[in-house]
């Protein structure tokens, strides 16, 4: 990636931490999100992606019903 200043640079770094903690499994914690929210082991309705970075960083959740 290339960061044509600082703002460009937080604004990546804040994608990555949103993503981080409460888009993405954590081996260390029995492969949970550190903050999971309400929609979580939904098992129906349509599947969403949310995409940060670009499409570098994808979280995929189900939408509510």
């Amino acid at each position: 990636m290339i960061f044509f200043g600082e703002k460009s640079l937080r604004r990546a770094v804040s994608a990555y931490l949103n993503h981080c903690h409460r888009e993405r499994n954590h081996e260390s914690l029995g492969n949970r999100l550190i903050e999971p929210r309400n929609h979580v082991d939904r098992t129906d309705g349509e599947i969403q992606c949310r995409e940060r970075l670009g499409g570098l960083l994808r979280y995929y959740y189900r939408d509510g019903a």
